[in-house]
């Protein structure tokens, strides 16, 4: 498999493990609500993006520079 699907699920179990566990202390419009399309879901993508972001930058500073 390649490296990219890891990166996204490691950024999509990490960022709903984030938001599950505050979940409660979110303001009730950004709770999500079981088969309903509502703001938490968006919370919770937006948690999962920042994640992947993250991931990005700290494997974008461990591979070696490039050789010209």
């Amino acid at each position: 498999m390649s490296r990219r699907f890891w990166h996204s699920l490691a950024s999509v179990l990490s960022g709903n493990a984030i938001y599950f566990g505050f979940w409660r202390y979110l303001p009730a419009r950004a709770q999500h609500k079981p088969f309903e399309i509502d703001w938490g879901l968006a919370v919770d993508f937006w948690i999962c993006l920042a994640i992947y972001g993250l991931l990005a930058r700290v494997k974008w500073f461990q591979q070696p520079p490039d050789k010209r």
